[in-house]
């Protein structure tokens, strides 16, 4: 499946907006990115894809999983150049059990990418085709950064 890359683009915000939008409501956000040291090696290796890929996150500013994993792709961001662009302030539909985002205020694209749990973080390369996917938390024993970086050797 390819996905829009030029829609994604419009209808997100950069990881860099999120965590501005989210500081107010979630000073975890920015304290866990104040906290976190990348890997230097990683980050390097990661800078190499830039331009190639584009990395597509769900988030909200209640959710752990996000509050862990979220500010880290802004640093990574950051350090390497990655475009990460973040599809934000998702909320749960309480009065229907059958719909597990209320859209608004979660964005229409939770059921193009079938977001079941969040952050759900996707690489795209620039044809819009998934090279892979983590969702909640890397797994056990990789960081975040080099999890991305064994996804963006696919691309």
């Amino acid at each position: 499946m390819r996905y829009d890359l030029e829609a994604i683009m419009r209808n997100s915000e950069s990881v860099a907006e999120y965590l501005k939008s989210s500081e107010e409501k979630t000073p975890r956000f920015a304290e866990r990115k104040a906290a976190y040291k990348l890997n230097r090696e990683t980050i390097t290796k990661i800078k190499s894809y830039i331009g190639s890929t584009v990395v597509v996150v769900f988030s909200a500013e209640w959710c752990p999983d996000c509050f862990r994993n979220v500010p880290l792709l802004g640093l990574i961001s950051e350090e390497a150049g990655l475009e990460v662009r973040v599809f934000g302030h998702l909320m749960r539909n309480v009065k229907d059990p059958d719909e597990k985002w209320a859209i608004p205020p979660s964005p229409p694209e939770v059921k193009t990418f079938n977001v079941i749990k969040i952050p759900l973080i996707i690489v795209l390369n620039k044809d819009g085709e998934k090279l892979g996917e983590i969702i909640e938390n890397p797994p056990e024993g990789i960081t975040l950064e080099k999890a991305l970086l064994d996804i963006l050797k696919k691309s």
